[in-house]
């Protein structure tokens, strides 16, 4: 049957020859996969398949990297961090240069992780750079929960958390129909995707096997053919109406909505979370009091274009020249998640 299938999805998207179509996949997990897969080869000329901001690292703010590099050579702050943020360019510098020059970075797998180093070196200060969606989020909340409940004083998180609808909103005029996140709505739920189809969003949830993905964009280009905004859930496997109810409490416990910056973006209102106002010893900016940081990017590098849909990665002058995975310029290159990673890793034009 699974067969069957994969011939019917294949079928309706190959043989499409309706007006142009402007399909964005908003996760770099699908991004990378939908290349490893070569279903780009796939589809016909009608229909353009966009690489969004579904990337963490990506749309993660330059001054943010800032802020982190602030923390570790001003204020000698431990941070610890998810691999893919070392090396991702600040104005000046990355954290690997910031570690070069005597900054004590770690590269931690879990937030928690984190916790248990401050634990264990109480003469530190320790701060965990707390980036990601819906997905990651609960687990940065439980880090300060736990600190709050422990008394941990020595730990913190420096925040640049981001929530999705909002970024769907701001590029309803860049796609005709979004491919959302399964993971991110396997927290949130569906309700939010439904409230944006009545607002003229389309879009399908869908996993992450080559028959998950290319059912969502057989369904995709059939209800797109109906003329109107809509929305179908296509992991109902994993994606429910009401997601997870602990991780959207425990959210909803220790953050709350703030606006917040998106590289190539700007600022979208509410799309961002802090540390609510009980959390507030736990916030890194407060504690050792930031000055607000703007950072200033490589003018060069067209990673805020690229995240907008508005060009592809070989579009880049400096792609494959002066930005490449071992040097890269943009946040694009450097994540494991990276439309440029992807299209350079993949070899695709």
């Amino acid at each position: 049957m699974s067969k069957e299938k994969m011939q019917l999805a294949r079928e309706i998207i190959t043989s499409y020859q309706g007006p142009k179509l402007r399909i964005m996949e908003v996760c770099g997990t699908h991004t990378h996969e939908i290349f490893r897969l070569g279903l780009r080869k796939l589809l016909p000329e009608q229909i353009d398949l966009i690489s969004g901001p579904g990337c963490p690292v990506c749309v993660t703010q330059v001054g943010f990297i800032d802020e982190a590099i602030m923390l570790a050579l001003e204020h000698h702050v431990t941070i610890c961090t998810f691999g893919d943020l070392v090396r991702v360019p600040g104005t000046k510098m990355s954290l690997a240069d910031a570690r070069a020059k005597g900054g004590n970075i770690k590269v931690v797998y879990s937030p928690l992780d984190a916790v248990d180093y401050a634990l264990e070196h109480p003469e530190e200060q320790v701060a965990f750079l707390a980036v990601g969606f819906e997905t990651t989020t609960p687990a940065a909340c439980m880090t300060v929960d736990r600190a709050k409940a422990e008394g941990i004083t020595n730990f913190s998180l420096l925040t640049a958390n981001k929530t999705m609808p909002r970024a769907y909103e701001a590029l309803k005029n860049s796609a005709d129909v979004f491919l959302y996140p399964g993971h991110v709505n396997a927290i949130t739920g569906t309700q939010l995707c439904e409230e944006l189809a009545e607002n003229g969003i389309s879009g399908v949830v869908t996993g992450f096997t080559p028959m998950e993905l290319m059912t969502a964009m057989a369904v995709a280009i059939k209800k797109s053919q109906e003329g109107k905004p809509f929305f179908v859930n296509a992991y109902p496997r994993v994606v429910t109406r009401e997601g997870s109810r602990e991780a959207q409490n425990l959210v909803a416990k220790v953050m709350e909505p703030c606006d917040t910056e998106w590289r190539g973006l700007g600022i979208i209102p509410g799309s961002g979370l802090k540390l609510r106002e009980e959390y507030a010893d736990w916030d890194a900016r407060l504690k050792f009091k930031l000055p607000k940081v703007t950072g200033k990017g490589n003018p060069a590098c067209r990673c805020g274009d690229i995240l907008q849909g508005k060009c592809k990665s070989t579009d880049c002058p400096l792609f494959g020249k002066a930005c490449t995975p071992e040097h890269p310029v943009g946040a694009c290159m450097v994540s494991n998640e990276g439309a440029c990673s992807a299209y350079y890793q993949y070899g695709m034009d």
